[in-house]
């Protein structure tokens, strides 16, 4: 936990000795059966092979996954090393069927993957869900390749128990775009809204996402951790999949991104990581959400287009 020297604006967090040890009072440890009472809004720190027999079936609303991908990785000391396809799917068979287990019968399932492994995500999802899309988003991040089209794309596999019940709101999602070419009937508007920002219209998501930024060192929410997704990536999740009050499960939870995003908008969450100074991290922000439960991209339940608001 030594303080390296960085640029003023880099606003990465850390933590300090101190706070590390005061975080990490905080997480629980699961070593026999639980209820949900006990792991609501709880970070566990553990292995997740070895914390999912003691959940309870059928506790979440919404399951956001998002596993190591097949690829070299070093989670700060914890190596991920990349297998053979079918090694792969293997891996991802080994814990699915029973995080499915944990979501509730109208429940949604979300699982995040690159194009190398999204074969083999998709196959675990046909085995054990509905598979109702495929999510594709932009992350514009990175260096180029030399050799090759550089990889600036994600998939998010959407699955649900029951094709016929699930929970899914749609306008807690709807994008504000630009107008560029407002249309206008017997001198209206159409469609669109005229304001002193500008001219907007508020259409329905589709399964391609551009409207995303990847959290790097100049944005509060940016942490170490090497694959963290964006609060507003997993906002769009929550609000669709999750109704107010409910329960959000991540099994990969990492710097907290999924318990802190639903936090913020009024759903309750736990999470497993492995990792303790991740884990620490998740608490951190917890904490910094309760008085700062803004999201960027998202305010007064309106996502905005890429550096588009005002």
């Amino acid at each position: 936990m030594e303080k390296k020297q960085r640029s003023p604006r880099n606003k990465t967090m850390e933590l300090s000795e101190q706070e590390f040890s005061e975080y990490k009072s905080r997480l629980l440890e699961v070593l026999s059966p639980v209820s949900p009472e006990d792991i609501r809004n709880k970070t566990i720190n553990g292995d997740l092979l070895d914390v999912l027999k003691f959940l309870p079936e059928n506790f979440a609303d919404l399951i956001i996954i998002d596993p190591p991908y097949n690829l070299n990785k070093n989670f700060s000391g914890l190596k991920f090393f990349k297998m053979k396809d079918d090694l792969y799917l293997d891996y991802l068979r080994s814990w699915f069927s029973q995080v499915v287990s944990l979501l509730k019968p109208n429940g949604s399932l979300y699982l995040c993957g690159d194009w190398k492994c999204t074969a083999a995500l998709q196959t675990v999802m046909n085995e054990h869900l509905s598979v109702l899309n495929r999510i594709t988003w932009q992350r514009e991040k990175g260096r180029g390749a030399r050799a090759n089209w550089k990889n600036a794309m994600e998939d998010i596999w959407f699955g649900v128990k029951n094709p016929d019940d699930y929970y899914f709101d749609i306008k807690s999602v709807k994008i504000r775009r630009k107008v560029i070419a407002p249309y206008v009937s017997d001198g209206l508007p159409k469609d669109w809204e005229q304001t002193a920002e500008g001219n907007f219209r508020m259409t329905h998501p589709s399964n391609f996402w551009d409207d995303v930024t990847v959290p790097y060192w100049s944005m509060p929410e940016n942490t170490n951790h090497p694959t963290q997704k964006p609060e507003k990536l997993i906002a769009k999740l929550i609000l669709a999949g999750c109704p107010p009050g409910g329960i959000v499960f991540d099994p990969f939870l990492g710097s907290g991104t999924t318990s802190v995003v639903a936090k913020k908008l009024g759903r309750n969450y736990c999470g497993i990581e492995i990792n303790p100074e991740y884990c620490c991290l998740a608490e951190k922000r917890l904490e910094i959400a309760e008085s700062n439960p803004g999201i960027q991209g998202y305010s007064n339940g309106i996502f905005w287009e890429r550096n588009s608001r005002p």
